[in-house]
């Protein structure tokens, strides 16, 4: 077989170049200008953008710029003000010193005087004693009539003291007593018992309210109160009148006792 057989025979793209072109032709013409076109477009907007920030930097410094002056403005005339109010401190303390100088070179003598107080004069004293005749009219031991009409004065007050003492009412003591009295079972008739208690009567002994207060198992007690005058009725005394009612008292008991 010859060489040109077998290349009829190999399966090799000789055109591809061409197919290329074609192609890239028929891809331009569909979507629009040449990339070529785009490219340089994209070129240009990049070469565009750092003049934009060289611009925006620009504005930037020169607004920080005037800001820096203002502040350098402001500072200077704040200097100007303190230079001048140290000035005016310096002038004033020279001047006290210039005073201080003057004081201290001024003679003592000049000073102005302190105002003496006036001396006080002492009253004239008073005379004491009196003429001669006035020493005739003193009695230096008295007489024992003034001693009588004294005693009897003081007598007299003594008197009227003790009567206006012995009109006053003496304080009574007197003493609050609650008693508890017990029957001897529950068919005691408690009403005739309170009637016995209370007719106990004694002089300086008043009968008060009275209750019955169950005690248990139906019995009752007789709860009383009574008020006595204690240099006249003792508690033994009054329980011993109250217990000879022996048919219906069992016993009686103190429950309070209270002085008034």
């Amino acid at each position: 077989m010859s060489g040109l057989q077998c290349l009829a025979s190999e399966n090799i793209w000789f055109d591809k170049q061409r197919y290329d072109e074609a192609e890239k032709n028929f891809y331009e013409g569909a979507n629009g200008p040449s990339t070529q076109h785009q490219v340089k477009t994209a070129l240009q907007q990049t070469k565009g953008r750092p003049q934009k920030r060289q611009h925006r930097n620009s504005s930037s410094h020169a607004g920080g710029d005037q800001e820096l002056i203002s502040r350098m403005k402001s500072l200077e005339l704040e200097n100007e003000t303190l230079h001048k109010v140290v000035e005016e401190m310096r002038a004033a303390l020279k001047q006290l010193e210039s005073r201080v100088v003057m004081l201290e070179k001024t003679p003592a003598s000049a000073a102005v005087p302190c105002a003496k107080a006036a001396p006080v004069q002492a009253a004239p004293a008073k005379e004491v004693n009196g003429g001669g005749d006035d020493d005739d009219d003193i009695d230096l031991f008295g007489s024992d009539e003034d001693d009588e009409e004294s005693a009897r004065v003081k007598q007299e007050r003594l008197d009227a003291y003790a009567a206006k003492k012995s009109k006053k009412p003496a304080l009574i003591a007197k003493s609050s007593i609650l008693l508890d009295v017990k029957p001897w079972d529950d068919e005691t008739d408690m009403a005739k018992l309170e009637e016995c208690v209370r007719s106990v009567q004694m002089d300086g002994l008043l009968w008060g309210a009275s209750k019955l207060v169950p005690v248990g198992y139906g019995i009752k007690k007789l709860q009383i109160s009574c008020v006595v005058e204690d240099d006249k009725v003792g508690t033994d005394i009054l329980e011993e009148e109250i217990v000879k009612f022996e048919d219906f008292i069992q016993s009686v008991d103190v429950a309070a006792f209270n002085k008034i």
